[in-house]
């Protein structure tokens, strides 16, 4: 995951588009008790997004999406539909949805990036 937010961070599209809407959400992993935020990067700070393993920061996220790491795989693979799998229950939200929603557009090359990272180095998360 973290070399996927480096991708985030340092791709030229997607690094400056996070940092301009000030994007901040965090996930939440169920079944592995892991938590992850994240925020755009803030004036005078290199780079486009910061993130931590863990829900103790110094901001707040305006969006909380919490999901088994079975459907974070899918998501992250561009191939879970966040609306549906918000309707399904599969993933439970806190906040601004809408913000978690406006986000897919801007994160296609990140669903790209992390399927050519689960074929290079983790094959048994291939769907």
């Amino acid at each position: 995951m973290d070399q996927l937010f480096v991708f985030m961070n340092d791709h030229p599209d997607v690094g400056p588009r996070l940092r301009e809407i000030g994007a901040t959400q965090r996930f939440v992993f169920t079944d592995f008790d892991l938590v992850v935020s994240l925020r755009a990067g803030r004036e005078g700070e290199a780079g486009h997004v910061r993130w931590a393993w863990t829900d103790d920061v110094d901001w707040e996220p305006r969006v909380v999406l919490s999901m088994s790491s079975e459907t974070a795989n899918r998501f992250f693979h561009g191939k879970e539909n966040v609306l549906m799998a918000v309707a399904r229950r599969k993933i439970r939200t806190a906040g601004d949805v809408s913000a978690a929603l406006a986000l897919a557009p801007i994160l296609r090359p990140v669903y790209e990036r992390y399927g050519a990272l689960v074929r290079e180095r983790y094959p048994h998360l291939i769907l």
